[in-house]
């Protein structure tokens, strides 16, 4: 054991005492309201992250009011698992603030950076990172740190197990439960545990340029026991030295007022999810564009070619659902226009049948039927879900259901104008013989297609310029 330096992040917590030996048990549901708040506003802390790194690679520097802002949602993330999974190390319920809580029993403090390393910023959250995250990985993974793992930074979230700090938690909860006191030395060493956690949480977040320390800081207080690892050669440059400075108790970093009231944090995460949204809708409407322009021959926009197989007699389709018709006016005929399918065989050069009918009409054809829905689609193809039976009581060109279909031999093609109802599209053999094997083309018209690309395009510029306003106001007057 040895005197830790001081680390840029300075984490410390007091272990409550006496904790209650139930109350561990249902923390979870207790802190929904948290969740769902740092929920949000990790979308915030992503995204001015995002700007962040453009600053610092343009100026050298980290905008302290996104500064503050982030270290905020650390600090609040930290206190939400110290009360919960991350340490059960209090029972006193977190406060909803930014700032930092005197009174609450964990703290989180970073001192600000005045220059960052522009080169560092392109590659030290994620490659420089990789040792750390491998670390911190079997001291996290599946334990439900919200947000300190964004995936931006390299994090990945999983749900399987609870990691080394959740499963030492559990452990000293439930020696808590018997003996009404929590182990000390689980305490000590969960905490350093932590600690490293937070560490590499504020390098990934582009807070500092100092290589968090592979060094087992224990204890709820800065510097105490002290267990290293060995440090990996040339993993960063500027990175923490093992051990440096005096010995004894390193002075905590000073608060520093902030300008986060509650109405701009509101605002920022507002924008925010405005912003993602509008990325959603420029998305969208770009794969639009890009249908109408390269996509669409002859009048069709192409939908795909897919090739679907069953062992009985039918590949039908989930019912198609189109409610649109307003007062004679059908807006699913205006929004799709007329559909085109294109089925060839691909076991030889039996007939096909391809139909469109009236779902209910559908179902009752196929009644009895031994026939496959498609539900789905995987990486592999098609996902079924199968129906035993017999054969069809007559060729499917019998049936007279049909609003539309074609039979024959080679490729056979259905012209359907599209019109608001139930609809299920039937593909068989033409003579009900099994086993069926098609290959299918979809495609439509929709003569709405530019003027939806234009809607969502102008929606997301909108929302995006929303969002931005949101989002720069309150960061220039929290500076």
């Amino acid at each position: 054991m040895a005197a830790a330096g001081t680390y840029p992040v300075h984490v410390d917590a007091s272990l409550d005492a006496p904790l209650s030996r139930w109350l561990w048990l249902v923390k979870w549901i207790l802190l929904i309201p948290h969740y769902i708040v740092l929920a949000f506003l990790w979308v915030a802390f992503v995204l001015l992250s995002v700007a962040a790194f453009a600053a610092i690679l343009i100026t050298g520097s980290y905008p302290r009011s996104i500064f503050d802002f982030n270290v905020g949602v650390l600090r609040w993330t930290w206190r939400v698992q110290y009360y919960s999974i991350g340490a059960f190390g209090t029972d006193r319920y977190p406060p909803f603030t930014l700032a930092e809580d005197p009174s609450y029993p964990a703290h989180l403090e970073i001192a600000y950076p005045e220059r960052l390393s522009r080169g560092l910023v392109l590659v030290k959250w994620w490659l420089l990172a990789i040792p750390q995250y491998l670390v911190i990985g079997l001291f996290t993974s599946g334990a439900i740190w919200l947000a300190s793992r964004p995936d931006y930074a390299g994090y990945q979230y999983s749900s399987a197990g609870w990691g080394l700090i959740g499963l030492l938690a559990v452990i000293a909860a439930a020696i808590l439960m018997v003996t009404g006191r929590y182990p000390q030395q689980i305490f000590d060493f969960v905490l350093g545990m932590d600690r490293w956690v937070l560490r590499v949480a504020a390098y990934a977040s582009l807070m500092t340029d100092q290589y968090p320390p592979f060094r087992l800081d224990m204890g709820g207080h800065e510097p105490a026991g002290t267990l290293a690892l060995p440090q990996p050669a040339g993993v960063a440059p500027g990175q923490a030295p093992l051990q440096a400075g005096p010995p004894g108790a390193a002075p905590p970093l000073a608060p520093r007022p902030t300008g986060w009231t509650a109405g701009r944090v509101v605002s920022v995460v507002a924008g925010a999810v405005l912003v993602l949204f509008s990325l959603g809708l420029l998305g969208a409407g770009g794969a639009a564009v890009w249908a109408q322009t390269t996509q669409r021959h002859g009048g069709y926009v192409d939908l795909g070619t897919t090739t679907y197989r069953t062992a009985g007699y039918a590949v039908a389709s989930q019912t198609v659902s189109l409610h649109a018709d307003t007062r004679g006016w059908d807006a699913a005929s205006a929004l799709f226009g007329t559909m085109r399918l294109r089925v060839t065989s691909t076991s030889g050069t039996a007939p096909v049948f391809i139909g469109i009918a009236p779902a209910g009409a559908a179902d009752r054809y196929l009644a009895g039927v031994s026939y496959a829905t498609v539900t789905g689609a995987s990486g592999t193809g098609p996902v079924y879900t199968g129906r035993s039976g017999g054969p069809p009581a007559i060729a499917p060109g019998h049936a007279g259901i049909w609003s539309a279909h074609a039979a024959g031999t080679g490729t056979q093609v259905l012209i359907w104008p599209v019109k608001s109802g139930d609809w299920t599209v039937v593909a068989m053999n033409a003579n009900g013989s099994r086993p069926v094997s098609l290959r299918v083309n979809a495609a439509a018209t929709v003569p709405a297609l530019p003027w939806v690309a234009a809607g969502l395009l102008i929606g997301g510029v909108l929302f995006l310029t929303g969002g931005a306003v949101l989002i720069a106001v309150p960061l220039r007057r929290a500076s």
